[in-house]
């Protein structure tokens, strides 16, 4: 047999290996879904705290179900390591490792790049690589592929596949998740492609949609987000405008929703959080310049979007004048950490930069999430307190910054001097004498 249809035979009966690097938000719901599939699954992670739970059954991604992980763990179908030489015995290779910002708002694919390197030294031919990490328009075909040939001495098309799929991960979403969500898929030639999309198909109960090239694949990814942002971007700056001229941008929306074509319903809030959103336009815009292009449109929307926890606490500081209060030594309670509703995800979440902004000013924070315990910022590790009666009266000015279901907003109302809602949360409480809306 050739490689590539020994390869299709090993996806089709499920006799392949599949390996994956990097076992976060993207990686461990793949390496479920392979194993309920039946596939035998090998899951790498630098993290040893991750590698040891995974291998107990303990979960930590909140859109894998516990009892999945373990079913996969009891019957041999997954196993996890830290040692990343085991991937030579896998047939297919995913890359699901993070793709962050440095401090220059530059990518930082460095995760990607000593991945790659890894997965070169243990390539073996007939073997198909697939990079799922977001990341700029070139990526594959520029730095995965010339890292993998030189690493292995084999020729892409010829001994091994290579392919981009983007992930697309949203936590906390009960209806889309990793098995039902459409997947694009391009490969590096068409060999690639075909074998990338057929191991997807025998997996996800989803489209598999094929392009003609990564670079596609890795622009789509990004069009996904740039999109987001700047609707996000465009809804925030008519939440400022709203708010000078005495509106009520909620109630604009929801009348524009009536509109049955050419709107779509966005909305404001404290600004953006998550991997994706606030991160991925960024990746293009530096990607663009290589083009002598400057890319207007999205780098004003970004501004506008990191201006809004500023802005949050400007707005903050106007609402205590009214009380003859000023930011310093304010008592200020946060309720919400996390980016989104109902989940326990706080990556680049709009409420740390608050929290740190509140501080600067002199202002006592204190901060509530029924999902988040404590979190991590620049080194420093920060503790949450419990929502009483007594906290919400000592407080004198309540931000929600996460509008999670989980909370008594009538009881927040009840016991709060004021309150900043920057998420709407609390549009059913009957009394909003104490509250202002964003």
């Amino acid at each position: 047999m050739l490689d590539k249809d020994n390869l299709i035979y090993k996806i089709n009966n499920k006799t392949a290996t599949i390996g994956i690097v990097g076992l976060g938000y993207v990686g461990l719901p793949l390496a479920v879904e392979f194993a309920k599939s039946g596939y035998k699954v090998l899951g790498f992670d630098i993290q040893e705290k991750k590698v040891n739970m995974i291998n107990n059954g303990e979960n930590y991604i909140s859109d894998v179900m516990t009892e999945e992980l373990k079913f996969a763990i009891k019957n041999r179908r997954l196993k996890a390591s830290n040692e990343i030489k085991f991937l030579k015995d896998t047939d297919v290779i995913l890359i699901c490792v993070p793709t962050p910002l440095d401090k220059y708002q530059q990518p930082d694919i460095s995760y990607v790049k000593e991945s790659t390197e890894s997965v070169g030294k243990y390539l073996h031919e007939g073997m198909l690589v697939i990079l799922e990490s977001t990341t700029y328009p070139g990526t594959t075909e520029e730095l995965v592929l010339p890292t993998l040939e030189k690493m292995s001495g084999l020729k892409c098309e010829k001994d091994f596949y290579l392919a981009f799929s983007p992930e697309r991960v949203d936590p906390g979403n009960s209806i889309y998740n990793t098995a039902n969500t459409a997947k694009v898929v391009g490969g590096v030639g068409r060999d690639s492609t075909e074998i990338a999309a057929e191991l997807y198909r025998k997996v996800l109960n989803s489209e598999i949609f094929e392009v003609s090239t990564p670079r596609v694949a890795e622009m789509e990814k990004i069009l996904e987000n740039t999109y987001r942002n700047i609707n996000i971007g465009l809804i925030n700056e008519m939440a400022v405008i709203c708010n000078k001229m005495n509106i009520n941008i909620w109630e604009v929306i929801e009348a524009a929703k009536t509109k049955p074509y050419g709107f779509q319903a966005f909305y404001p809030g404290p600004g953006l959080g998550g991997h994706c959103i606030p991160l991925d336009p960024y990746y293009l815009t530096w990607k663009a310049r290589e083009y002598d292009y400057h890319t207007r449109l999205i780098e004003t929307s970004g501004e506008i979007n990191n201006f809004m926890p500023q802005y949050i606490v400007q707005r903050s500081a106007t609402i205590l004048n009214k009380f003859n209060k000023a930011l310093n030594r304010a008592n200020i309670l946060i309720l919400g950490i996390a980016y989104k509703s109902d989940i326990g995800d706080y990556r680049e979440s709009p409420a740390l930069k608050i929290i740190e902004n509140f501080q600067k000013q002199g202002s006592e924070v204190k901060f509530y999430d029924p999902y988040i315990s404590s979190y991590m910022y620049k080194g420093e590790e920060h503790y949450g307190i419990k929502l009483t009666q007594e906290v919400l009266r000592n407080a004198d000015l309540v931000i929600i910054t996460t509008a999670h279901k989980k909370y008594n907003y009538s009881f927040i109302q009840e016991n709060s001097i004021f309150i900043f809602d920057t998420r709407n949360a609390t549009k059913n409480v009957q009394n909003k004498d104490n509250i202002e809306l964003l």
